[in-house]
């Protein structure tokens, strides 16, 4: 029973406490006047009741009434119920008041006297129960007592009030007296009657309609939202404008919650003068009025939900973690049914009639009902996870919440752990743990309706079915007798409520008189009976357990059945020690122990082999079960939510092995690695659960001596421990003191008895191997050697190693203690814990603290003999250490360090994607002057014998970094780098525990120091073949000293101001260069003197040159420039003397010293006409003063193409715009900018074109030179040009005046039908504007056509009138410059000039560098992602690397358009040595066949990319200077363009792909000098230019990468392309779309057998090494000759070459063994050409290229079209002489006569041997096509013959019938010839293939297999 109310109290306005208008309450009058026992008087009240403060106001307000809660201290919650109504104050009090107050102040009050003023007064009732509707009538009904003057005394009402008393809560079965129980009808006195209903079950909150008013203020998302945010303790704060909503508001999210109570600050109404409380760092719930919104503005943390607006808002850092799918997506389903029941019937046609929601309070348990049904799933099954510690003398309950989790495999759920882990879910447990307890609607619902709301998950009508029924028992439980609610309370009548004549105030009332009335009830209550309650307790049922309702969700691992036998079977192997057996077996163990149902397994295994707790192993068995138990631990987390942790715990302490006498070496001295280890939480749960276990042991004992005959009716079935506990609670009150102290002590030993067992655990696992390092406060598990958990350690490594460790003098005392200190400490902790818990007494306790520092001594002394002991095993076998075969030069920096290679994102190695896996591989890393190099087996015994290489240069490393690796095999934590290099190469490296971390260090800074030499000279080109000191001194004599005196003379004189000196040498005869010896002391004496000349200008060459430079020219003369000079036509160096006038171009020696330009060569082409003076006077305008050279002249049109830098910014704007008015005086800018101009118009006059038109003003002089000159297919190439350029530059904004749109408009149309071969934009197209077109202002009249013949229109005038000749004059352009477009803005044509400025954007080299990296990312990725984003088409788009070939390819194509027509072009992008130099090259390559040649290619290498400048060394970071400009792999996306026009072009190429794969690697390896230094002065200053030539002194040590192909090339095919015939001067236009693009496999491939094979000399001593190698005889029977080729292990051209390859080798082999010496493989080669060509008698027409690959007849126009042939695709055939079978893509080509001809042809002119003969056609190999082939019988040679004519003498292919099995008829195939019938088709089948033939008719056929039949059967 308790009271209704506990006090009564008036408050007022404190007309005496007002401070700045601030007014105060005071309690007038509270009743009872002294504090109750059970419930003191709460204080602060007076601000409850005007939150908003206390404030006089002019008007009357109406009475108001709410319900504020305060929670005292010992957190009761107190309700205080507020009726507040407003008085008039008389004048005198409130004049009083202020004069009082105006002492104070000065200045006397202003007072307005003729207002009215109303204060507040409030009746508050304090009670601990929730009865807001009574308490609103009961304040209600002394108000109305006292505003109507009803006869009533005041004090008897309130006396009643205080004194009236109610149940808490009625029964569970309303019998007749239980109705009087929980119906209490109570009166005040005053003519009321109200009747109160108790809930039947107080532990079930009461709601009324507050839950549904909240979901409809604020909605159901939002109330999600805050239901979650309030279960995981964040900060929420209700607003709204009234105050009795606030308190429901807060009261609807507490009834939501249930069954977890929330426990942290309460405070539905707060005061605005506590709003700092908000402020506060706990969580809380808390309501203020909206009065106060700007206040809480600035809450950083709190989510606020504005119940008026309906809105929540949550700030920025605050994260609510939302319910775990799918419960989210059902909770909101059942609500939105509930809340808006149309929803689900909104779309239907025929929506049933009524779908109303239920009345407001029964929509509120509905909702409440949804959250039953939902907690009910979040907690199913938590009984089971109850760790029950003590029974007696009250039960202490633990909750194993990793265990919960584990079940419910929900470990990973923020929500759920974040609510285990809170306050209410702690008081959850200590509420409902205990097992003997009164049960309720929750209990029931956990227990017993598990199944069934299993079933309902997935169907929302079933749970809502359900929910209903929840709602009726909580309607029910707050409302048991719904029919008998009536109240009869007065209300005020309303004339009182709104006269407004001055009403009498609230009187005082009489304490006497009412503390009478309470006094006497209390009398009264004291005499009655005592009301007993009998409290129904009972057994808690724990429903069924978890683990079989969650292993639907538990993710079952794939086809796991075949992964646990495997398991099994090892665990068997390594007992019956078959250890090879097991051996093999172990990774796929290991790959299976990542799942939980194998681990699972892995633990009861093994506890079947211990024996009475003790299981000796021998040592290999040792070691895998420590392997396996390391795998198994290493993926649990440290909260072990599976338990495996937990059952391994007493395995670790079973298995051991013996190391010598008396001492062993337990299992879980390997395995304390693991995190799971050092959780304090693990122990916990561990030791609660063995507890718990040993109590229920202890229970069960006493009740088998007890009853025996119980068993039977148990029904087999486990007594759990809470059942047992529940029992021994409800017999403990009927038990004797004696033996209810009896059974708590035993309790009490059992836990203290535990307790050192888990002492003596914690210490084993805590305590390392080797006391004497420390590992417990060490952070990560690396660093140490033996202590680290595997097998390797078991064994431990024997050796200096080891000892060094221990040999660190004097600290092993302090060490050791250290760890033991802090080991003591965390099982100190650990017992604290725990011991209190379990209330462990505290004797027992101090017994424990000073037993742990013995127990971990007393280990640490075990551990010693064991660690001792380990030492001395032998160490484990590891794989022997690999050499790798180096080249000759190159030595070991470093040697081996044992290392693992782990697999990086290419799957093709690790066996993901079909084969074995190679990696992870285990052996060792080599570090060269030239390489790195691992070399070692895979892991994986199936694939041991194998032997995986991978290496790069050193030079081409671009990153590294350094990772931390987890094995799979060993357990543990590995230090290792990641390696990756520009040669796309990735090496992943994992440091063995032998090798120490210093060493590895040392490792990284030899690498640094090799990467990133000092000076250039420090590379191994330089350094190669000297001793391998790491650093290159600079001192050291170079070898050739008269090279370095000369160079050093050529520079010196450089570096003066531009050169006014040259060099004379006295005394100085030239060696010959051949014999000289390395090292020319005599040269060393050698005089300088350097002398004044007057200008040079004015001198000669041969004046210029001293004797001394002779020798220099004439190695100038013989560089590459020059051959090709001379080559193209462009001069010679006599030539240029005399300075022949009808030249146009001279060679200038202007830049022999490289005073002009460091960057360029010695020699440049320039006009004629253009004196030396101007060359130095224009090189300024250009950046690094490249100016315009010529490089190539196209031989048919004259056209020259030349390259220079861009221009220096102030030179374009003096350069391309017109001077506005012409000054006549032209100032210096201008002066050099004319001369600029003179230049290029020397250059367009050097053109014969011009300078033949020049002289006329009609074009026909122009047009027949021009024309004249192209032939026909150039005709139809001229459209392309218009379209190329738009382009290449994007038209998006067209010039005015310029086109018409309509012409804009077709030539757009146009080209998209027109240009095949156009490359499509890029995918953003460089905008820029068109230039104009000469002089458009005159040209208006004939605008449109302008762009119509552009775009490839035929011109308006047919017949060549003046306008067509006036307009082609004006559209074609001499001289084209393609600039940069951000460099030429402003600049305006003018319209008098003959050249024109195409703008393009070019690709800078940040762009290069950046799509480079991303480029190496997508090829070689470090780690494989499932992320369909990083997916490799992906990645490589990502790159954009094939739009920057694109770019490239595009604006080459275009200048090879404009120099075809006839037009010359300059290109003078950025600083002219990249991009530049990029589309200069590859215009050479597409325009010019000799470049498509090996020479040819070699020419244009060392001519544009190293004489022109481009800088090798920079763009390489080749040393350390450049080491922070980063890779910038320019020439290689120069190759991969190559590459690209290679694959569309197989025919045009003389070398092969492995040619340009060979060149990309070796320009970074730096194994050659040639791609060193930034250009020719730097490497004349080091004296490396020309010593290639002189120096054969040491033959094996190739200086140049050119020699080196040279030599190679004479020995093997491997750059020679067997498709090679070129037509005659064919210019290329490659597609250059992205879509016609292919990614290099250069990028792509990997050869795992022998590393990269670009390293020609380590192939062939491989294979020697294997071949000396003599093989074991082999019993093991027959071997097959098969052998399975490996895409990313074999090297593919090796194991499968192609045909051609294959036949010269067998050649040279058969050679050898007839003792005959072996000729070249390419004069064998091109004798067979020869004699080929010689025979093929083509019947075609003539427009057949006589040349083509043997006689494979594809014509000109197929090829041009792109005919694929791949590198090695080329069949095999039946002898070199290849047949039309063999050759890759042999189509019937356009222009052979018809077949019905080719048949008329044949006339038979011989009859040797000819049975039978006729026309057939025959079916080619795989994917060949159909042939008609002259065919001859013939019986004598018993041979079926085939010749491509009838007159063809060549026998094409035999037939031999000996070999035929059967001739049938056929059916046609694809591909077959048209309109012949069916029956003409037949078979003949031999041993090696069924031949498909087909005759003209049936009749033929008939004859045919007659003829073949009747041989057969004669033979």
């Amino acid at each position: 029973m308790a009271r209704l109310a506990d006090y009564f109290l008036v408050v007022t306005y404190d007309l005496d406490k007002r401070v700045e208008g601030e007014g105060q309450g005071r309690i007038l009058q509270r009743f009872p006047e002294k504090d109750w026992e059970d419930s003191p008087f709460p204080q602060g009240i007076e601000l409850f009741c005007q939150p908003s403060g206390w404030q006089l106001v002019p008007e009357r307000q109406p009475a108001s009434f709410f319900v504020a809660v305060l929670t005292d201290i010992n957190s009761d919650r107190n309700y205080c119920a507020c009726f507040t109504f407003w008085e008039g104050l008389d004048r005198l009090q409130l004049q009083k008041a202020e004069a009082s107050e105006a002492d104070e102040v000065d200045e006397a009050p202003a007072v307005v006297q003729s207002a009215q003023v109303f204060a507040p007064k409030s009746l508050v009732l304090v009670s601990r129960l929730d009865y807001t509707e009574v308490f609103r009538n009961c304040l209600g009904l002394i108000y109305t007592v006292h505003v109507d003057s009803l006869s009533v005394p005041l004090e008897t009402v309130v006396g009643n009030l205080l004194t009236c008393i109610i149940p808490i809560a009625g029964g569970s079965q309303p019998g007749q007296e239980e109705r009087e129980e929980s119906l209490r009808t109570i009166t005040l006195g005053a003519g009321d009657r109200q009747v109160i209903q108790t809930p039947i079950d107080d532990s079930l909150p009461v709601s009324g309609t507050s839950v549904a008013q909240l979901f409809r203020q604020l909605g159901i998302i939002n109330v999600l939202c805050l239901f979650c945010a309030a279960l995981t303790e964040h900060k929420i704060l209700f607003l709204s404008s009234s105050y009795q909503r606030l308190t429901d508001a807060c009261r609807g999210l507490l009834a939501i919650m249930f069954p977890l109570k929330y426990s942290f600050t309460y405070v539905p109404i707060l005061p605005g003068k506590l709003l700092e409380v908000l402020s506060t760092p706990t969580p809380f719930i808390i309501g203020v009025n909206s009065f106060f919104r700007s206040e809480t503005q600035e809450l950083l943390d709190v989510i606020i939900a504005d119940l008026d607006g309906g809105t929540v808002t949550i700030p920025e850092c605050v994260h609510i973690s939302p319910l775990p799918e799918p419960l989210l997506q059902q909770t909101q389903t059942l609500l939105s049914m509930i809340l808006d029941p149309e929803l689900e019937f909104a779309d239907q046609a025929f929506p049933p009639p009524s779908t109303q929601p239920s009345a407001l309070k029964i929509q509120d348990k509905e909702i409440r009902g949804v959250f039953l049904w939902l907690f009910a799933r979040l907690f199913q099954g938590y009984r089971w996870c109850l760790h029950i510690i003590r029974i007696h003398p009250e039960p202490v309950i633990r909750f194993h919440k990793a265990a919960f989790l584990g079940q419910r495999a929900l470990t990973e759920d923020d929500f759920l752990m974040k609510v285990l882990d809170g306050m209410a879910f702690a008081g959850f447990v200590s509420e409902r743990g205990p097992p003997y307890r009164a049960t309720d609607l929750f209990d029931d619902l956990i227990a017993n309706q598990v199944e069934r709301i299993r079933q309902e998950e997935t169907c929302p009508h079933k749970a809502m079915n359900h929910v209903k029924e929840l709602a009726e028992q909580l309607f029910k439980n707050e409302n048991p007798y719904p029919a008998v609610a009536m109240h009869k309370v007065q209300r005020p009548s309303e004339n009182s409520q709104t006269t407004t004549q001055n009403q009498t105030q609230f009187p005082g009332l009489d304490d006497v008189a009412v503390q009478l009335f309470i006094d006497h009830a209390a009398a009264k209550l004291r005499t009655a009976p005592p009301v007993v309650k009998v409290e129904l307790k009972g057994m808690v049922p724990s429903g069924p357990p978890l683990g079989d309702t969650v292993d639907r969700n538990g993710s079952v691992m794939a086809n796991s059945a075949r992964r646990l036998e495997v398991v099994r079977n090892c665990i068997t192997y390594i007992f019956e020690n078959k250890m090879l057996e097991a051996k093999k077996l172990m990774p796929a163990v290991l790959r299976a122990l990542k799942g939980r149902a194998a681990r699972i397994c892995l633990t009861q295994e093994l506890n079947q082999h211990v024996l009475q707790n003790r299981a000796v192993l021998d040592d290999q068995q040792f070691d895998y079960i420590v392997r396996m138990m390391n795998c198994t631990l290493q993926d649990c987390s440290h909260m072990d939510e599976h338990g495996i942790a937990a059952n391994l715990l007493p395995l670790v302490t079973a298995f051991c092995r013996k190391l010598g006498a008396g001492i062993t070496q337990f299992a879980y001295s390997c395995v304390q690695e693991h995190m799971v280890w050092t959780t304090m939480q693990f122990w916990e749960a561990m030791f609660y659960s063995d507890v718990q276990n040993h109590i229920r042991a202890l229970y069960l004992e006493t009740e088998d001596n007890n009853s025996e005959q119980q068993d039977g009716s148990a029904g087999g079935r486990e007594i759990s421990a809470l059942d047992l506990a529940s029992e021994q609670n409800r017999l403990w009150p009927t038990l004797s003191k004696e033996m209810q102290a009896e059974r708590v002590q035993k309790e009490e030993s059992t836990v203290f008895s535990q307790a050192i067992h888990y002492a003596n655990r914690m210490s084993y696992l805590l305590l390392p191997l080797d006391t004497s390092k420390n590992r417990l406060l060490r952070s990560s598990g690396l660093g140490d050697v033996e202590s680290v958990s595997n097998s390797y350690v078991t064994n431990s490594i024997a050796g200096s190693m080891a000892e060094s460790y221990d040999t660190e003098s004097g600290f092993e005392d302090a060490e050791s203690s250290d760890v033991a200190n802090s080991v003591v400490r965390f099982i100190n902790r650990f017992v604290d814990k725990v011991c209190n818990e379990s209330g462990v007494t505290n004797e027992h306790l101090k017994a424990l603290h000073t037993m742990i520092p013995d127990i971990v001594q007393m280990h640490i002394e075990t551990l010693d003999a064991v660690h001792r002991e380990s030492k001395r095993l032998p160490p484990i076998q590891k794989p022997k250490l690999l050499r790798p075969t180096l080249l000759p030069g190159e030595e070991l920096v470093m040697d081996a360090m044992r290392v693992h290679l782990i697999p990086d994102g290419r799957e093709e190695a690790t066996g993901l994607m079909g084969g074995p896996p190679l990696l992870p591989a285990e052996g060792a890393i080599f570090l060269t002057t030239y390489r790195l190099i691992f070399r070692g087996t895979p892991t994986d015994p199936l694939v041991g014998e194998q032997v995986v290489t991978r290496s790069f240069p050193i030079a081409s490393l671009t990153k590294e970094k350094r990772i931390s690796v987890t094995l799979p095999m060993d357990q543990f934590v590995q230090e290792g780098l990641q390696l990756r290099s520009c040669t796309f190469q990735l090496i992943k490296i994992a440091f063995d525990e032998e090798v120490a971390s210093d060493l590895a260090e040392v490792f990284r800074k030899h690498m640094h120091k090799l990467r990133y030499p000092q000076h250039v000279q420090g590379t191994f080109a330089f350094t190669v073949g000297q001793c391998g000191k790491l650093a290159v001194e600079h001192k050291t004599k170079d070898k050739n000293q008269s090279l370095k005196t000369l160079s050093k003379n050529l520079v010196k004189s450089a570096k003066r101001t531009i050169g006014r000196q040259y060099v004379t040498r006295k005394k100085y005869s030239p060696p010959t260069w051949e014999n000289r010896s390395s090292f020319q002391s005599e040269l060393d004496e050698d005089e300088i003197s350097v002398s004044e000349e007057v200008d040079q200008s004015s001198l000669t060459l041969s004046s210029t040159i001293r004797s001394s430079d002779r020798q220099t020219m004439s190695n100038v003369v013989e560089r590459a420039c020059c051959r090709d000079y001379q080559r193209l036509g462009l001069g010679t160096l006599s030539n240029s003397l005399t300075r022949s006038k009808n030249e146009p171009f001279r060679i200038s020696t202007v830049n022999r010293m490289y005073t002009v330009c460091r960057s360029y060569p010695g020699l440049l082409i320039v006009p004629q006409s253009i004196p030396d003076t101007t060359i130095q006077r224009i090189c300024r305008c250009y950046r690094q003063n490249r100016f315009p050279v010529v490089c190539w002249r196209n031989s048919r049109t004259k056209a020259v193409l030349l390259r220079s830098a861009g221009l220096h910014a102030k030179g374009v704007v003096g350069f391309f715009k017109s001077p506005n008015a012409p000054s006549s005086v032209p100032s210096q800018a201008d002066s050099t900018s004319l001369e600029q101009e003179k230049y290029l118009q020397a250059i367009i006059s050097s053109m014969p074109s011009y300078s033949e038109s020049s002289g006329r003003n009609t074009l026909s002089g122009f047009t027949s030179t021009h024309m004249s000159t192209s032939d026909s297919s150039d005709k139809l190439r001229q459209p392309k040009i218009g379209a190329l350029m738009k382009q290449v530059m994007g038209t998006k904004e067209d010039v005015p005046g310029t086109f018409s749109r309509g012409a804009l408009g077709q030539r757009a149309k146009v080209i998209s039908l027109s240009q095949p071969k156009v490359s499509g934009k890029a995918r953003n197209p460089p905008r820029g504007k068109w230039g104009s077109i000469r002089g458009s202002g005159r040209l208006s009249a004939y605008n449109p056509d302008v762009g119509t013949r552009l775009a490839g229109k035929e011109s308006p005038q047919p017949n060549g009138g003046p306008s067509e000749a006036l307009f082609l004059r004006q559209q074609k352009a001499y001289l084209y410059i393609i600039g940069d477009k951000a460099q030429l803005k402003g600049g305006k044509q003018d319209s008098f000039q003959q050249w024109e400025v195409v703008p393009i954007e070019v690709c800078d080299v940040r762009q290069v560098k950046n799509s480079f990296k991303k480029l190496m990312k997508a090829c070689v990725p470090s780690t494989s992602t499932t992320d369909p984003n990083m997916s490799f088409l992906r990645c490589l788009e990502d790159s954009e690397w094939m739009a920057l070939l694109h770019r490239v390819l595009q604006v080459s194509v275009l200048v090879v358009e404009l120099l075809d027509t006839g037009s010359s072009v300059m290109v003078s992008l950025e600083d002219g040595w990249d991009v530049t130099t990029q589309v200069v090259s590859l215009v050479q390559l597409l325009s010019d066949p000799y470049y498509r040649t090996f020479d040819g290619f070699r020419l244009l290498v060392e001519k544009e990319w190293l004489s022109f400048g481009h800088r090798f060394s920079h763009r390489g970071a080749q040393t350390l200077g450049s080491q922070s400009s980063g890779f910038t792999p320019v020439f290689l996306q120069f190759l991969d363009c190559v590459h690209q026009i290679h694959l569309q072009f197989p025919m045009e190429f003389e070398f092969s792909q492995y040619y340009l794969k060979f060149l990309a690697y070796h320009y970074v390896s730096n194994r050659f000098r040639t791609f060193l230094l930034d250009s020719d002065y730097e490497r004349i200053e080091l004296g490396v230019l020309y010593e290639e030539k002189g120096e054969r002194k040491s033959p094996q040590v190739c200086k140049s990468v050119w020699d080196y192909i040279d030599r190679l090339n004479k020995k093997t095919p491997i750059f020679y392309n067997y498709m090679f015939s070129p037509e005659d001067e064919e210019v290329l236009r490659p597609y250059t779309f992205i879509s016609n693009l292919k990614v290099w496999e250069f990028y792509m491939e990997e050869t795992l057998s022998e590393g990269p094979s670009y390293d020609w000399e380590l192939r062939g001593r491989q294979e020697r090494i294997a071949e000396e190698t003599p093989e074991k005889p082999d019993s093991s029977g027959p071997k097959s000759h098969r052998h399975i080729v490996w895409p990313c292990y074999d090297s593919l051209s090796k194991v499968v070459p192609d045909a051609i390859t294959k036949l010269l080798q067998d050649l040279q082999s058969l050679e050898a063994e007839l003792g005959q010496t072996s000729e070249k493989w390419k004069d064998t080669w091109d004798k067979m050409k020869n004699s080929q060509k010689t025979e093929i008698k083509l019947e075609s027409k003539p427009s057949f290229s006589s040349s083509l690959l043997m006689s494979s007849n594809l014509s000109h126009q197929r090829r041009s079209q792109g005919v694929y042939l791949q590198e090695s695709g080329v069949g095999s055939s039946i002898n070199l002489a290849m047949d039309c079978e063999a050759s890759a893509t042999s189509t019937p080509v356009a222009g052979r006569p018809s077949t019905s001809t080719l048949y008329s042809q044949f006339q038979s002119t011989e009859s040797e041997n000819r049975s039978f003969e006729g026309i057939l056609f025959k079916k080619g190999a795989l994917l060949k096509p159909w042939k008609p082939r002259w065919f001859v019988l013939d019986k004598t040679k018993h041979q079926l013959r085939y010749y491509e004519t009838r007159q063809d003498k060549e026998c094409k292919g035999v037939i031999e019938l000996a070999d035929v099995e059967s001739v049938i008829p056929g059916t046609p195939t694809m591909g077959a010839p048209k309109n012949i019938e069916e029956k003409a088709f037949f078979d003949l089948k031999t041993t090696k293939r069924v031949y498909n033939f087909c005759a003209q008719d049936s009749l033929n056929a008939q004859l045919w297999m007659d003829s073949v039949q009747s041989c057969l059967s004669d033979a």
